[in-house]
Order: C-alpha cells, then sequence, then structure tokens
C-alpha cells in the first residue's frame, strides 16, 4: 500500500496531507467536483463514476475521467482511512470490501449420495452422534475409558468371586456346545470343497499334457 501511494503522490497533484502543491500550476485541480457524486469501496480500492460521458468520447475525456476518478478516490483514502508509521514505511488500513466479487473457480459439483445415504434418507434413520472416549466412573469419581485399559468394559473382570446366573450359564453351554458341533461340520464341509478343486485341477492339467504329446 506504501508503494502505491508513494506512485500515486508523484503522479498527482497533492502532497502527503492531500493538498495540492505549487510546484507546478499546469496541473489538474485536487478537489473533484461532479453532479452525480462518486461512492466509494475503499476495502477494493474501488470507485464508482455514475456521471455520463459524451456520446464518442475522445482519449482525453477517457484519460480525463480516469484521472478525476483517482483523483477523488486518493483523497478519500486520505481523508478517512488511518494512516500509521511502522518499521515497515507508512501504512494505510483499509475499511472491509462492500462490494461481492465473483469467485476466481466455480462452484464446486455436489458430491454425489452413497447408496447408504440414498438409504438412509429414504427410511429417515440419521447418524448416531459421535460420542467421546471417556465417561465418568461414579465410584472412583474419575474419568474412565470407556473401551481398553482400565475401561468401563472391564468393570468385574478382577473381582475374586462373581455372582453366576444360573439361566444365562446353562444358555452358554449349549451355545459352545452347537457352535463345536456347527464348526466341525465347517470343516468337513470346506475339506470336501478343496478335494474337489483338486481333483478337477489334476485332471486339467492331464488333458493339457494328454493334448500336448498327441
Amino acid at each position: 500500500m506504501a508503494e502505491a501511494l508513494d506512485a500515486l503522490e508523484a503522479s498527482l497533484p497533492l502532497d502527503i496531507n492531500g493538498k495540492a502543491t505549487d510546484h507546478d500550476s499546469t496541473k489538474s485541480a485536487v478537489n473533484v467536483s461532479k453532479p452525480i457524486p462518486y461512492t466509494f469501496d475503499l476495502g477494493n480500492l474501488l470507485v464508482n463514476d455514475a456521471n455520463p460521458l459524451p456520446p464518442n468520447p475522445s482519449q482525453a475525456h477517457l484519460s480525463a475521467a480516469a484521472r478525476d476518478c483517482a483523483q477523488a478516490l486518493i483523497n478519500q483514502l486520505l481523508t478517512t482511512c488511518p494512516i500509521n508509521s511502522s518499521s515497515d514505511g507508512v501504512l494505510m488500513t483499509l475499511p472491509p470490501p462492500t462490494t461481492p466479487l465473483p469467485r476466481e473457480k466455480p462452484l464446486p459439483a455436489e458430491k454425489e449420495k452413497t447408496k447408504w445415504e440414498k438409504f438412509a434418507e429414504k427410511k429417515g434413520i440419521k447418524d448416531k452422534k459421535k460420542e467421546g472416549k471417556m465417561v465418568y466412573d461414579e465410584e472412583t469419581q474419575e474419568w474412565v475409558p470407556k473401551w481398553g485399559y482400565k475401561g468401563r468394559n472391564k468393570d468385574g473382570e478382577g473381582d475374586w468371586i462373581v455372582e453366576v446366573d444360573e439361566k444365562n450359564e446353562e444358555k452358554e453351554r449349549k451355545g459352545n456346545e452347537a457352535g463345536v458341533g456347527g464348526e466341525g461340520r465347517r470343516e468337513r464341509k470346506e475339506k470336501v470343497r478343496r478335494n474337489e478343486r483338486s481333483q478337477r485341477a489334476n485332471e486339467r492339467r492331464g488333458r493339457k499334457k494328454n493334448g500336448g504329446e498327441g
């Protein structure tokens, strides 16, 4: 900003206080007055000139209008924005921009929903809120993990004696027996399938060998 101000001060008839200089009387006046007042967006260094130009304006008309706009913008900056000196030089603090500017790049395409998201939306299923990993233990008056080392899921594992529910114990015993038998049946079926696959592979190799000899 300091470099831009220096360049404009060198080309326009004003000093650092916004006053006209006397070293060249041929330069245009510092104070600019137009029938339709300018509007400014200092945050974007923008000045809007609604005054109409003559039909088929010449280059001189366009240059004069541009000079007046630049002079009015500099006057507005110097009279409304705070200027401070620092180790980096003279700095001017601009207000926030008020004119929305177009995006440099187009809006990203909307991400297509997955099959699960479509199904959940159709059925009205909502995502469960993620809960923290810690839970408050009323007995110890401390925050402890829900799972893992010293987790609440391991409560009672270190007790030297526990009460046994006979009904649950019977169900567990029957379930283990059924599981052992079921596992044995699965292993037998898998062994039969492996033997069948090996047999088919041997037959294919045999046919290829016989065909090559022929």
